[in-house]
């Protein structure tokens, strides 16, 4: 018998779209060990959040930090892993106290693991991990960890990882809040939107083999600039695309220059900015260039504007809804992927974990 091949794009397909179910699966088991209860009343953390992280890990602090900031009211903000270990006077919280919020798919990120035994073990502040792995350094180094063990993937690209830790710490922020009405908006979500995946995973993989792009922009704002971050690194990785982000409105100042029809313009519209959006999206498409819509409702005047439109339809409120509507972005670069030929479940010059020395990592 010959050896049996893996099709293309296997695993990185079957963990996008068990998302729903996967968060579903995270929600019930953090229940179940009242892991978010627990770690609402153990210590009593000061009023700033930061939110470290690298690659994708660093776009759900972005998007992380905007939902707590929201939810609970506090003040929150994101920061490179790298530019703390390079850069700490530019963006420490000024001497003032702060709870710091490592997170890391593994729990062996290079960059990661430095910053908390520099928090930890020089500094003796409390660190709050984030992982879809136990019983690895992180872990070890933290006082506390949030394990969302059912996100963890075969694939080297962070898909259900990503979505998964953000819910994990939206979850938490309801939580610390208490925001039972945002806590139960976040465990609609799985069920909402799995009525949804089919179509939205069918209409993708049909717009990208009728139409061939040179490069894609993705923008959004507020928590949705996050995922606009993540969705461009996620083309990159799975597909080699030269694909960038940026904040909504700020891509008139300049960065429009590049718009053209072989230019995919995808915009995460927020339900709070959608009117100002909403203009950018229309100069776009007037300028000529080509434009996927990800919005929860849409309009006739949306769906002008749109060469594909997205609609989720999810009945709950804004912020439970940001992992929702990451997974165009996905899906978007493992259909590219596998038209251009690639692997998406193996990305050129990637690894799952990049070994920098015997007992450091990173995530990809």
């Amino acid at each position: 018998m010959g050896v049996q091949t893996t099709i293309p794009g296997t695993h990185t397909r079957e963990e996008i779209l068990s998302q729903p179910r996967c968060w579903g699966e995270c929600l019930r088991t953090l229940d179940e060990k009242d892991q978010l209860r627990r770690m609402g009343t153990l210590w009593a953390p000061p009023p700033d959040w930061v939110f470290i992280g690298c690659g994708s890990s660093y776009y759900v602090a972005l998007a992380a930090a905007a939902s707590w900031a929201a939810v609970t009211g506090l003040r929150a903000r994101a920061v490179p892993a790298s530019e703390w270990l390079l850069f700490p006077n530019l963006v420490s919280a000024g001497g003032s106290p702060f709870q710091p919020v490592l997170i890391s798919r593994s729990g062996y990120t290079s960059e990661v693991l430095q910053v908390a035994r520099q928090l930890e073990l020089e500094q003796n502040r409390r660190t709050l991990a984030v992982s879809c792995a136990t019983h690895q350094p992180l872990e070890e180094i933290s006082a506390m960890t949030l394990t969302l063990l059912p996100a963890d993937e075969k694939s080297m690209v962070m898909t259900r990882s990503f979505t998964s830790m953000l819910l994990g710490l939206q979850a938490l922020a309801a939580e610390w809040a208490h925001r039972q009405e945002f806590a139960a908006a976040l465990r609609k979500l799985p069920a909402q939107f799995e009525l949804r995946l089919e179509s939205i995973a069918q209409s993708l993989a049909e717009f990208v083999q009728k139409r061939d792009f040179a490069n894609y922009v993705f923008l959004g704002q507020g928590p949705y600039f996050g995922l606009a971050a993540e969705a461009q690194l996620k083309v990159k990785e799975m597909s080699c695309s030269y694909a960038q982000s940026f904040h909504t409105l700020e891509f008139r100042h300049g960065p429009k220059a590049i718009v053209s029809p072989e230019t995919l313009v995808t915009f995460f519209l927020s339900e709070t900015g959608l009117e100002a959006e909403r203009e950018v999206l229309e100069e776009v498409k007037g300028l000529g260039g080509t434009t996927l819509v990800v919005t929860n409702r849409a309009d006739a005047a949306l769906r002008q504007a749109a060469d594909l439109l997205l609609e989720l339809n999810l009945e709950v409120e804004e912020y439970a809804r940001l992992a929702a509507f990451i997974v165009a972005g996905q899906l978007l670069g493992l259909n590219t992927g596998l038209k251009k030929g690639y692997d998406p479940d193996r990305p050129r010059h990637l690894s799952r974990v990049v070994i920098l020395n015997e007992h450091n990592s990173a995530d990809v």
